[in-house]
């Protein structure tokens, strides 16, 4: 007899065969107990999960001949030719090679005849997302109002790329990947009945890197079988596909964690003479990470690390943190992005060793922030300060107990024996006054206020020798006082218009209102050199005559008012 591959010798049969699907198979086997059958099926998933295979067996359950049944007996004659493939009135159709739409026109055509021998005609279109518009659309209205005797199923491992308007009119059903458990189970059982020994290790590594397809775990069964020589071990995988071991990366890690940068490089160039590539060598370093995560966290589960706990490394578990392996696994994720286009991936891989010795020194920004908690006591307790008696000279911080002396921590003297540096020197009293004094806003105190009781007197009258300034020139000499303290203030008194004497008040006007409010804000200030420069006492206000921007109507020449009529234009500015 011809050899048969494992996925195709274990193709499940039944219902009770599908691994990993129980939810298709017990909802599939309800509506056909129930006889309640759709007229299309949309059957979506990952690769190797058990579509075609579903649809084979759902085709079997409806046109047994002890059908329609959810057990077909697999012994009838129209089972076997399903089972074979070589039913007439069990259509399986590749969807990537038929994609046009005459194509689907043929089918169209095929529909109107009943089936042959069996009770249903079932078309299986494999790959559906690759047919095209036209094709979907033409086999629109077939599936919607198909005959009685027809069904259609169709598998897909691209959902998104099937129309909307299919998806409508088909029940969906979507499979999941495999649990790496069953398809170890499932493994060993193929093992079990060609007759050889595996162990467990093995199995769990193959089923790993299978990622929950079924058929890709029997494919990869297939090829360690061939040069296993009838018993399947991890050790003659590690060496025959070119892997690095469990034992071998804790022989590495431990070495970047004892932070020996020269021995790390040089294993390093061991594992690489030995031939193994440097892909594959990432891809085994950045599970071990992972694995040692999963440890850190409290994870034991064999099946998620893929080897017994005990396995790995406790120097590596003890020597690094959880933030330090995530900052490793990182390294490693990003070097197998970055070797695609780096010069060497040689040289990027002992770059990421090197950096692995270090690792202990590295601090999460969590662990910074912590630290830098810690020290404010020690930051708040040199700051502090007490005034001694008599002097102004600050005395040392007094001794709290509940915050550690910095030379405790430090193991030397006390940086600060004289308390640190001086605090800011506050305003008295007098000052405060001094500066409101110099305000609009002190204007408005009231008179009981006792800051303005401790002021200086109002503002000084002039001296006797100093010749007092003219209503005329009274502007452009306060200009003048003004520019050497106030240049804005100066500024703005320039803008100022109508000066004139009211008596007891000095008054002007100004056009723009942000200016006036600017110059009211030190009409005090503005007042008191007024009096000095005016030799008298008086006060000062402005007022604000806004600007009459008067538009005069120019009178536009006859031939640019006809040119503008005739091409209904506007005239924008004229000489």
């Amino acid at each position: 007899m011809a050899y048969e591959v494992t996925a195709t010798r274990r193709r499940p049969q039944s219902f009770e065969n599908l691994v990993g699907q129980e939810f298709v198979a017990s909802t599939l086997k309800n509506a056909i107990e129930s006889k309640q059958i759709a007229h299309a099926y949309l059957f979506s998933g990952p690769r190797g999960c058990g579509k075609t295979s579903t649809a084979r067996i759902l085709a079997k359950a409806l046109n047994c001949e002890k059908g329609p049944t959810a057990t077909p007996c697999g012994e009838c004659s129209i089972c076997k030719e399903i089972t074979a493939g070589s039913s007439s009135d069990v259509i399986e159709i590749d969807g990537a090679s038929n994609t046009s739409v005459n194509d689907i026109r043929q089918i169209k055509d095929e529909v109107m005849f009943p089936p042959n021998s069996c009770r249903y005609k079932i078309y299986i279109i494999d790959e559906v997302h690759m047919l095209s518009n036209s094709a979907f659309n033409a086999l629109l209205k077939t599936i919607e109002e198909p005959p009685p005797y027809v069904i259609f199923i169709f598998a897909t491992t691209e959902l998104q790329k099937v129309p909307a308007t299919i998806k409508s009119r088909c029940q969906q059903f979507n499979f999941r990947l495999v649990p790496i458990e069953k398809v170890k189970e499932q493994l060993a059982q193929a093992a079990k009945e060609i007759g050889i020994q595996a162990d467990d290790e093995a199995l769990y590594w193959i089923a790993r890197e299978s990622t929950g397809s079924m058929r890709d775990s029997y494919t990869l069964f297939d090829q360690v079988a061939a040069f296993s020589d009838g018993n399947i071990t991890y050790e003659k995988i590690r060496d025959k596909l070119g892997l690095v071991g469990i034992d071998r990366l804790n022989e590495l890690f431990g070495i970047c964690a004892s932070g020996a940068s020269q021995q790390a490089l040089e294993k390093l160039d061991e594992y690489i003479q030995n031939g193994v590539s440097i892909e594959q060598l990432i891809t085994n370093c950045a599970d071990y990470l992972r694995n040692l995560l999963l440890i850190k966290s409290g994870v034991t589960k064999e099946s998620l690390l893929g080897q017994a706990p005990d396995r790995f490394s406790r120097e590596v578990l003890e020597a690094w943190s959880s933030v330090q392996i995530e900052r490793a696994i990182d390294i490693f994720l990003k070097l197998y992005r970055d070797i695609r286009y780096s010069l060497s991936p040689r040289y990027e891989f002992e770059l990421a060793v090197s950096r692995l010795c270090w690792l202990k020194e590295y601090a999460s920004p969590a662990e910074v922030k912590k630290a830098i908690d810690a020290v404010k006591p020690l930051m708040a307790a040199s700051q502090g300060h007490t005034q001694q008696a008599g002097t102004d000279r600050p005395g040392p911080a007094p001794h709290n107990p509940a915050i550690p002396q910095f030379s405790a921590l430090q193991g030397g003297a006390n940086p600060f024996p004289d308390g640190g540096a001086e605090p800011p020197k506050t305003n008295s009293a007098d000052d405060v006054a001094s500066e409101w004094e110099n305000t609009a806003a002190y204007d408005d105190w009231p008179d009981d206020n006792p800051a303005k009781e401790n002021t200086a007197p109002e503002s000084p009258m002039p001296e006797a020798n100093i010749k007092p300034v003219p209503i005329q020139d009274l502007k452009e000499a306060l200009f003048q006082k003004l520019n050497e303290t106030e240049t804005m203030l100066a500024s703005l008194i320039q803008h100022t218009q109508n000066w004139s004497d009211q008596g007891n008040v000095i008054t002007c006007t100004i056009d723009k209102r942000y200016e006036q409010t600017q110059i009211q804000q030190h009409s005090a200030e503005i007042s008191r050199y007024i009096s000095q420069l005016y030799g008298k006492q008086v006060g000062f206000s402005i007022t604000l005559v806004e600007k009459q921007n008067q538009q005069v109507e120019k009178k536009l020449p006859v031939q640019v008012e006809l040119l503008r009529d005739t091409f209904r234009g506007t005239v924008i500015s004229g000489a």
